[in-house]
């Protein structure tokens, strides 16, 4: 009868045909980056961090210490973990006991009359058991092993999303103790822009009170001090709302942040950005890695469903004690057991499981669809880190050398004038046109360090010294 059954069965999920087969070729990716060096630089990835600078290895390690965002993906792979050891499990067969007290009791007049003259019937008893009872589910086609090649393939997922999380971290801080040194950068430019106005004023009241020069040039020259003035107040507002990012990211109190960020500066080091292919952002980006996960556990998924309308084979036993009094517990008599093989299966279901597999099918073509997106996202982040780089050296050299001149033209226009080569006004012009030009080349600066760090996030992070 089994047999004829398991056949029966078997025919059944046959018939109805081998599961949808979703195509899952890999991305066409380009053999180059547009705006990459031409030739390897020989730069390690994790230069392009500012590990040289003692407030972000100080406030990169108290985030990865006590960020909620990383102790939250932390606990997702914990929670993928234990649902891979469940599935796992359910492979295994299970084993349980149990123990038991019934008391019951018998209408003698259930037997239809008296009873043959010489024959007793005991109206109560009280019977005891106690067993070991064992289940195990085969799994001859494959079902199980399947949800559990999905569950390991749902911690990989995890591993690669908490990698994620940990480098947009580390960028993010990076990215603020750049901004938050380019400030202190770009004061120093502004005071300087200042203390040159102030002398310029001073220099004009002096020739104002000999009665050389009218009080017009001592007004325009306290103006350009005051411009300075309120270029130095609009810093402090930026460098607040950067503490108080810097609170979110690391978990940490103000004061902890502002003590981290006064420890020693690294210097303005711009190292050339490495090469790479693009086909390594297959292995190096975690988004890629974890959407690549999550499409291998829904083909997984997709495997366990369809092994639905196969038959499944289930063995199970018992051994164990039966006795009507305590004392026969242990008697070799009240020793019992069954040993069991089943079969079941679906026979017609009205498309119940056929709906299920539809669905799993459109679940792993979306997982493929997500994965195309995170690959050609991570193409176009590397892309366009490194065209930021590139345009970032452009503007940072360009600024720095429009600083340069305007600086030595302010200098040669004030030495002109005080040797009486020229007037006050060509003075003023110089200084204007050579006021906030070196905190232009600070900010510029500031922005080619950051392109480095957008660079190593969309190159896939890498370990830090």
């Amino acid at each position: 009868m089994l047999p004829t059954a398991a056949s029966a069965l078997a025919l059944a999920a046959c018939t109805a045909g081998p599961p949808p087969d979703v195509a899952t070729p890999l991305p066409d990716l380009p053999d180059g980056f547009l705006f990459a060096p031409d030739a390897q630089t020989g730069t390690a990835l994790a230069r392009l961090m500012p590990t040289g600078d003692a407030a972000f290895v100080a406030l990169a390690e108290q985030a990865l210490a006590s960020s909620p965002t990383l102790g939250e993906a932390v606990a997702r792979i914990e929670q993928a973990r234990a649902g891979a050891d469940r599935a796992g499990a359910e492979r295994l067969p299970s084993i349980g006991a149990n123990a038991s007290v019934t008391g019951q009791r018998t209408n003698p007049n259930s037997f239809g009359g008296n009873l043959p003259a010489g024959i007793a019937f005991d109206t109560e008893r009280v019977s005891y058991a106690a067993n070991l009872t064992a289940r195990w589910d085969v799994d001859l086609f494959g079902r199980l092993k399947a949800s559990e090649r999905a569950a390991l393939a749902r911690v990989d997922a995890a591993n690669a999303q908490a990698q994620a999380v940990r480098i947009a971290l580390l960028s993010e801080i990076a990215a603020s103790v750049i901004d938050w040194r380019t400030l202190e950068a770009r004061e120093r430019e502004v005071r300087s822009d200042l203390a040159a106005a102030d002398e310029l004023a001073r220099l004009a009241g002096v020739r104002e009170r000999a009665g050389l020069a009218p009080g017009f040039d001592r007004v325009r020259a306290e103006s350009s001090a005051a411009s300075s003035r309120s270029r130095l107040a609009a810093l402090e507002s930026e460098r607040t709302r950067l503490l108080g990012r810097l609170v979110t990211l690391t978990a940490q109190g103000g004061a902890d942040v502002r003590t981290a960020l006064a420890r020693e500066a690294a210097g303005d080091d711009v190292p050339p950005p490495p090469a790479t292919l693009p086909s390594a952002l297959l292995a190096n980006r975690p988004d890629v890695v974890a959407a690549a996960a999550t499409l291998a556990a829904a083909d997984a998924q997709l495997a366990a469903t369809a092994r639905q309308r196969f038959p499944s084979f289930n063995l199970s036993g018992a051994i164990g004690l039966l006795a009507f009094g305590l004392g026969d517990l242990f008697d070799s008599d009240s020793v019992v057991g069954s040993l069991a093989a089943g079969i079941a299966g679906p026979l017609l279901d009205f498309g119940r499981i056929a709906a299920e597999i539809d669905g799993a099918a459109a679940e792993k073509k979306a997982a493929f669809e997500g994965y195309r997106g995170a690959v050609y996202t991570a193409l176009g982040d590397a892309e366009a880190g490194y065209g930021l780089v590139s345009a970032a050296d452009a503007e940072a050299a360009a600024a720095a050398s429009e600083a340069a001149n305007l600086q030595r033209a302010a200098r040669l226009a004030g030495t002109r004038y005080q040797a009486g080569l020229a007037d006050f006004l060509t003075v003023l012009e110089a200084r204007r046109a050579a006021d906030a030009s070196g905190e232009r080349a600070a900010a510029a600066l500031g922005r080619a360090r950051r392109a480095r760090v957008l660079l190593w996030q969309a190159l896939g992070g890498s370990e830090l010294p």
